[in-house]
């Protein structure tokens, strides 16, 4: 059986594509229902986010696969295939092997390195063995992807380094402050990308919370929010100091915050640090804040910088990964030829026990009675014999590599055996 991905993701199609594709909610059962009883696919599972759509199949021929689930992503979706066919990628044997690897360790995400994907890949495979449409090849492809994607984050740094403003907030912040949930915060507006900051910081322990804003009624909805408290706009500079970290994002044309306010505030503060993060554009606070005792000002330029030194390092753990997957793509590759002998001995076994048995019958009638001891201690002597002869080409078969289609070949025609039709293929 082959291993075969059909798919699309943010690198191949457009957002409105992958919407119009996407499985989400019933449909997903339905899809997979439908899969499972269509000809040649024996075992599917489909990953459905925002940023790709892929279907993972176990298929007899991976040309007829290739040519059902597209006819039927087409069909499910009403989608025209020409459309299709331009956005979609195939993967089969150890393509798709190291595809399903690298999706799950996230190397083939948007942002490298992202924690989300690998969550997404283990809700899709529980929801195929609820469904009942995985067998062999892909139970053991998909706990293999999250073992891989496991060690990796073990091995290498990949997931470390701020890669987005938010995160990289957090990360300055425990840079400065050992310990977040002794320090108080305060959000001054209410850009995107500060709240997502602000979540950041309160998901990291920051406890005392405070939110101002020109509009009140905002910075009283955000308070609620981040279970913090409104501030109104003309009261915050005296608010800063009993507050530690600052995130500005306003639509103010000059600066809110000038040097001289807040050195007034670091002398009355004792000079006890304070980190400020200006995302504004323009800038909202007094640059020259950055040349006071114990303040650490940061502006939008500056944590650019971080993101793409951070991106780099990305990259080089990346590559680091790279090698562990190729690594991980061999091994899953050994164990799936070694499934090509299964039916040889599967069949070497049961001719080996069905002469055995009619042997020991044959002898029995000629010798009996016996006692029932007696018969038992001929019987394990019997299938302790034929243990012992068929133990070693049923190593040899397991264990072969480059020339297991030769041994097995070979045990056929010494053995004259006509293999089971079981090799794994469904559960």
């Amino acid at each position: 059986m082959n291993i075969l991905v059909v798919g699309l993701n943010h690198k191949t199609a457009t957002v409105e594509i992958r919407e119009k594709i996407a499985f989400d909610g019933p449909k997903l059962g339905e899809a997979v229902n439908i899969l499972k009883d269509s000809p040649g696919i024996k075992e599917n599972i489909i990953l459905s986010t925002c940023n790709r759509v892929e279907i993972y199949a176990g298929v007899n021929s991976s040309d007829s696969g290739t040519e059902n689930i597209k006819n039927f992503i087409a069909g499910f979706h009403n989608v025209p295939r020409e459309a299709l066919d331009k956005a979609l990628y195939i993967y089969e044997g150890q393509k798709a092997i190291k595809h399903v690897f690298r999706v799950a360790s996230s190397l083939d995400s948007m942002m490298v390195g992202e924690p989300q994907i690998l969550g997404q890949l283990k809700d899709a495979y529980d929801f195929a063995l609820k469904s009942k449409s995985t067998g062999v090849y892909l139970n053991k492809l998909m706990k293999k992807a999250v073992s891989v994607a496991k060690r990796i984050r073990t091995e290498t740094k990949i997931a470390e380094n701020a890669v987005s403003i938010s995160f990289a907030a957090v990360e300055l912040a425990k840079k400065i402050f050992e310990d977040l949930s002794t320090k108080s915060f305060m959000l001054i507006g209410a850009g995107e990308m500060a709240e997502l900051a602000a979540k950041n910081l309160i998901n990291n322990g920051v406890r005392d919370v405070f939110i101002t804003n020109r509009t009140y009624s905002r910075a009283e909805e955000l308070a609620g929010e981040f279970d913090g408290k409104a501030i109104p706009f003309d009261d915050f500079v005296g608010k800063l100091l009993h507050t530690d970290i600052v995130i500005c994002s306003t639509g103010a044309p000059d600066y809110i915050l000038r040097k001289e306010q807040l050195h007034r505030i670091m002398k009355e503060r004792k000079q006890r640090p304070m980190f400020i993060i200006d995302i504004s554009v323009p800038r909202n606070i007094d640059p020259e804040i950055n040349d006071l005792d114990n303040v650490y000002l940061y502006d939008v330029d500056d944590l650019k910088g971080i993101i793409n030194t951070n991106i780099e390092e990305r990259g080089r753990e990346a590559a680091k990964a790279e090698k562990i997957v190729d690594v991980e793509v061999a091994s899953f590759l050994k164990w799936q030829d070694s499934l090509a002998a299964v039916p040889a001995i599967i069949a070497l076994r049961g001719k080996a026990e069905a002469i055995r048995k009619e042997e020991l019958e044959k002898t029995l009638r000629k010798i009996s009675p016996l006692e029932e001891e007696k018969i038992k201690a001929i019987e394990y002597l019997s299938a302790s014999i034929v243990n012992k002869l068929i133990h070693a080409p049923t190593a040899a078969l397991k264990t072969a590599e480059d020339d297991q289609d030769v041994m097995v070949d070979m045990a056929k025609r010494l053995f004259d055996l006509e293999p089971e039709e079981n090799n794994g293929e469904k559960k």
